[in-house]
C-alpha cells in the first residue's frame, strides 16, 4: 500500500454518525506516539526567596544540573525518549507556603520531588506528598521526625540531626574541653528538634546546660539573651537555628566581648556564607559546626562535579547542591529500573536502590534513611569554612 493510500485511509470516516479510524492507520498512530518524548517532571521545593534564599537556590541548582545531565544522556522509558523537566517552586522557608507548593506539585502530577530544605517545611509537605502518592527525597532537612513520620515514600540523602549532634558533641567535649553549655533555640521545627537531641546527648556526656534562651528565625537582635547567657559563663553556646541568625549572633557576641565562648551548631548554620553573615567578626574563629556528608573535595565524585558546578553556577555554591543532584539522579535511576515514571511502579525500586552518587554510595534503610551516613565537623579559624575533623560513618 502506498503512503498516499495509507494517508487516505487514515482520514476520519463517518459511519452511522460515528467517526472511526481505519485500521490501516493504527500502526502510524502508535509509531507517532512512541516517537513523542515522554515528559518527566521533577519538582523542587525550597526557599529561593527570603533570608536563606542562597541555600535554596544552591539546592535548586543541584537539581537543575542533574536534569541537564539526564537530558544529555538521551534516555528512554517504556521505549520512548525522555524529556526531563524541572518544576521549580519557592516555599520561602514557610510551612504554609510549603504545603501550598506541595499541593501544586500534586495537582501537576510531578513524577517525584526533591526537597524541601528545612525540616519545618519538609514535615508538612511530606504528609501531602504521601497522600497523593509522590515519592520525595530531602537533600537537607535533618530532623529525625521527617522519616519517623512513617511515610514509605519519603527519603533523605544526608545524615540526620542525631548523627550530627553526636559527632559535634564528641568533638566539643574531647577536643575543645566543653563542659558547660548555654542553648539558644529559634523555635522552628529544625531548631526545636536539634536542641532536643543536643540536650539528650549532653546529658549522656555529663555536659551541663547552664541556660536556655529562645528567639525566632526572623530575629536580628540578640544582645539581651546573650547578656543573660554571659552571666552564666558557659564554655559554649549551642544554637539551634540558621546561618541568617547565627551571623548577627556572632557579631553581637563580639560586641559583648564574648571572645572565649565557643559557638556550636548544626548544618543550617554551617555554610560557606556564614563569614559574610557574621561580617568576619572575631568570634567566627570560635565556631564549630557539623554537616551531614563529607567535604565536597572528599566526596567520591566531588572534585570533578564541583568544577562543573562552579562553571555552570559561578559563586553560588553553598552546601546542599551535590545532595540535591544525587537525590534527582536516584529518582531517575529508580524510574529507569522500573521502566516507568508511575510512582506505584518505581517506588519499590527506590526503596532498594544502590546508586554510586557524587556524595556517596546511596542506599536506604526501611525508614528511608541512608544506610551509611557520614558527618563532618567544620570550623572557621581561617575566616573560611574548613574541615576540622575527618568525615566518619
Amino acid at each position: 500500500m502506498s503512503m498516499a493510500d495509507r494517508t487516505a485511509l487514515c482520514r476520519p470516516v463517518r459511519i452511522l454518525s460515528t467517526l472511526v479510524l481505519a485500521a490501516a492507520c493504527l500502526p502510524q498512530v502508535r509509531a507517532a506516539e512512541m516517537d513523542k518524548a515522554l515528559m518527566v517532571r521533577i519538582g523542587h521545593g525550597g526557599p529561593v526567596s527570603g533570608a536563606i534564599a542562597p541555600l535554596g537556590k544552591d539546592e535548586e541548582n543541584g537539581v537543575r544540573m542533574a536534569i541537564e545531565d539526564l537530558n544529555a544522556r538521551k534516555l528512554q522509558i517504556g521505549g520512548r525518549p525522555v524529556q526531563w523537566k524541572l518544576e521549580a517552586g519557592d516555599d520561602a522557608g514557610d510551612p504554609g507556603q510549603a504545603t501550598s507548593l506541595a499541593r501544586m506539585f500534586c495537582d501537576k502530577k510531578v513524577a517525584g520531588v526533591v526537597g524541601h530544605l528545612q525540616s519545618g517545611t519538609t514535615l508538612p509537605a511530606a504528609k501531602i506528598y504521601n497522600a497523593c502518592g509522590i515519592p520525595n527525597i530531602t537533600p537537607a532537612a535533618s530532623n529525625p521526625a521527617v522519616t519517623e513520620a512513617g511515610y514509605d515514600d519519603t527519603f533523605r540523602v544526608v545524615a540526620n540531626d542525631r548523627a550530627m549532634v553526636d559527632a559535634l558533641l564528641d568533638y566539643a567535649v574531647k577536643t575543645l574541653g566543653v563542659r558547660r553549655v548555654a542553648i539558644i533555640d529559634d523555635r522552628t521545627a529544625y531548631g526545636q528538634g536539634i536542641v532536643k537531641l543536643f540536650e539528650s546527648a549532653a546529658r549522656d556526656r555529663d555536659v551541663q546546660i547552664v541556660d536556655k534562651q529562645y528567639t525566632s528565625d526572623k530575629a536580628t537582635q540578640f544582645s539581651s539573651i546573650l547578656t543573660a547567657i554571659k552571666s552564666h559563663n558557659p564554655d559554649a553556646i549551642f544554637f539551634g537555628g540558621l546561618d541568617a541568625q547565627a551571623g548577627p549572633i556572632l557579631r553581637q557576641m563580639a560586641q559583648l566581648a564574648m571572645h572565649n565562648t565557643r559557638f556550636l551548631g548544626g548544618d543550617a548554620q554551617c555554610t560557606e556564607r556564614l563569614p559574610a553573615m557574621a561580617d568576619k567578626a572575631a568570634t567566627l574563629k570560635n565556631v564549630s559546626c557539623v554537616v551531614g556528608g563529607s567535604v565536597v573535595q572528599n566526596m567520591p565524585g566531588g572534585p570533578a562535579w564541583k568544577q562543573r558546578y562552579d562553571k555552570r553556577f559561578p559563586g553560588q555554591y553553598q552546601v546542599f547542591s551535590p545532595y540535591a543532584y544525587d537525590a534527582t539522579m536516584v529518582l531517575a535511576q529508580a524510574m529507569l529500573q522500573a521502566d516507568s515514571i508511575q510512582p506505584e511502579a518505581y517506588l519499590p525500586q527506590l526503596r532498594r536502590i544502590r546508586h554510586e552518587g557524587v556524595t556517596a554510595a546511596i542506599s536506604f534503610d526501611a525508614q528511608g534513611e541512608l544506610e551509611s551516613p557520614a558527618v563532618t565537623v567544620y570550623g572557621y579559624e581561617s575566616g573560611e569554612r574548613k574541615q576540622v575533623r575527618p568525615s566518619g560513618r
